[in-house]
């Protein structure tokens, strides 16, 4: 069996751990984490360890049986923590793909990275494309030849249309509608209950149905 480590908390590490155990493949070794002390719990029923920071992913790559996944969404300081992550010079052999067994994925009609989290009930659409480290939260859609860029995340219950772009860190809030045929710059967020119906400059906010921009980060 495979060994887990989680970059990350409670949250979106929480339902990675999750999958990972519902996949029954992955032994879950704990958490690295930079804000919660080492050797305190992640969780509130089910609890794991914290056994480091993200300073001591170095030392755990020398066990080749050390997968990593990074559960880092919704970040307010999101080039910042890409460049972290990007140092933390983890092969990409190394991240684990988490894809649960109810997610709706036609088979070889997608291309999936590594370190991605597909979580319950998401579904993917035919001639898709999702680079590494994407997360797609539960019941969440991505139409036909969309893309999803490195580090995007499409939270609960959102829809986005086909021929769609997310750039690099760009996030889709919980129960969003993105149409067809637009581009979400990269590290933009869009706001929960929005409907996009134009592009979405990078490092930009919108909200509002339709969506608009509230501001520039």
């Amino acid at each position: 069996m495979k060994k887990l480590i989680v970059l990350g908390g409670r949250g979106i590490g929480m339902i990675a751990a999750s999958v990972a155990q519902d996949l029954g493949t992955y032994e879950m070794l704990g958490f690295l984490n930079d804000f919660v002390p080492v050797g305190d719990t992640v969780g509130v029923y089910k609890k794991h360890k914290v056994i480091g920071t993200s300073k001591d992913v170095a030392k755990f790559l020398d066990d080749e049986d050390i997968y990593f996944f990074i559960g880092y969404i919704g970040m307010k300081n999101e080039k910042e923590v890409f460049e972290k992550i990007s140092n933390l010079n983890i092969p990409r052999s190394r991240f684990a793909t988490l894809i649960h067994p109810t997610a709706i994925i036609p088979r070889g009609y997608c291309s999936i990275g590594n370190g991605v989290l597909i979580s319950p009930l998401a579904q993917l659409s035919p001639d898709t494309t999702i680079e590494d480290n994407c997360i797609l939260l539960p019941n969440s859609f991505l139409g036909h030849d969309s893309t999803m860029k490195r580090f995007s995340h499409i939270t609960a219950n959102s829809v986005v249309g086909g021929n769609v772009t997310l750039g690099r860190g760009a996030h889709i809030g919980t129960n969003a509608t993105i149409r067809e045929n637009v581009n979400i710059g990269e590290f933009a967020i869009v706001g929960s209950g929005s409907v996009v119906l134009k592009d979405v400059p990078s490092n930009s906010i919108f909200i509002g149905n339709p969506a608009r921009l509230l501001k520039r980060k």
